[in-house]
């Protein structure tokens, strides 16, 4: 089996944006070393618990300190940004890396609409950027490409490319959490990524789909696919939940509207009193996560793969901390990565 990682950058209450940072250099040395295959980072928007607004920033910080784990978005979201200026910051990654970027695509905002209306600026984008959303994924590919897009001038054809030219291409995947994702994959024959630690719903039926329904294409000739997962895993089970409980309280907060703040500290999330409503989505959260100790962990890790019928599974590590740990690091989430390599790599 493969195991993979997907950091959002979390920013815990004892931690500054820098503190962040420097725990994710942290873990993805620690996942380029035990030999995980890819170590992705996401993109969300005002969002104090969140650290990762800028894939390729990231990305250029972690590839200049990591030797072999293959770097990705886990995603870009496209109709933030034009096409043209992801496929100039992908290319240039995978000139300064060759052979180890992934440019993951998705087509949710990453964040509320007021922050996203912010994001595209003042110049006329609006909403029919998601409803272009396929086209402007054929955009990227196409520009990355050897021989880039034509754009059609009244002189003729005008020739643009991804620059500076590198020597190979990122490999480019399909983001998303419904059938609409798993639909566009099948037919444009992408690799797709499910992402099951976010809603957890039709994970199942979108896999099938997307296999059965499959166009093989110039960037993939079979059904390729992996799906996500939030983990933590520590020494014991009770370990495992107290480290947990900070995210889980977090996702609830955002899912019932609430203000967001930092990640809680271990204990300041044991003595929270949390509403009926967002008590079940924290037990909806955990009954999908994979949560305990070393075998039970991998265990449940082996269950996923085989009802999914993959053979790549991509951790989340939302471990928080106790009070007292340095904020520089984030050993819960080290942790989660190197037991689950003790016992699946």
């Amino acid at each position: 089996m493969r195991l993979s990682v997907l950091d959002l950058v979390p920013v815990r209450a004892d931690q500054t944006s820098a503190d962040a940072l420097a725990a994710t250099v942290a873990l993805a040395q620690t996942a380029d070393r035990l030999g995980f295959t890819r170590y992705w980072v996401a993109e969300h928007h005002n969002m104090p618990a969140v650290g990762a607004t800028s894939p390729p920033v990231v990305l250029a910080y972690l590839a200049a300190q990591t030797a072999r784990v293959r770097l990705g978005s886990g995603g870009v979201m496209l109709p933030n940004h034009a096409p043209l200026a992801v496929a100039e910051q992908f290319a240039l990654l995978e000139a300064a890396a060759p052979g180890r970027i992934d440019l993951g695509i998705g087509r949710a905002p990453g964040s509320d609409p007021v922050t996203s209306w912010a994001l595209r600026g003042p110049a006329g984008r609006d909403d029919r950027d998601i409803e272009n959303f396929p086209d402007y994924l054929d955009d990227v590919a196409a520009l990355m490409s050897r021989d880039g897009a034509a754009v059609q001038l009244r002189t003729g054809d005008y020739r643009l490319r991804a620059t500076p030219a590198a020597v190979g291409v990122p490999r480019l995947w399909l983001l998303g959490s419904s059938m609409y994702s798993a639909r566009l994959a099948a037919a444009k024959g992408l690799p797709y990524v499910f992402a099951h630690h976010f809603s957890g719903q039709g994970t199942e039926e979108a896999l099938a789909y997307y296999r059965e329904n499959f166009t093989p294409s110039a960037v993939c000739v079979e059904p390729t696919t992996f799906l996500t997962v939030n983990a933590v895993v520590a020494d014991t089970r009770d370990e495992a939940l107290a480290l947990i409980l900070p995210n889980l309280q977090l996702m609830a907060r955002l899912r019932t509207g609430e203000p967001l703040g930092p990640v809680a500290l271990v204990e300041d999330a044991a003595d929270a009193e949390l509403p009926v409503a967002q008590q079940q989505i924290v037990e909806s959260g955990l009954r999908r996560a994979v949560v305990g100790a070393p075998a039970e962990a991998a265990e449940q890790v082996r269950a996923l793969a085989e009802k999914f019928a993959v053979d790549e599974v991509m951790i989340s590590p939302v471990a928080s901390a106790h009070r007292g740990v340095d904020p520089a690091t984030a050993p819960g989430r080290e942790r989660t990565c190197d037991l689950l390599a003790k016992e699946l790599l």
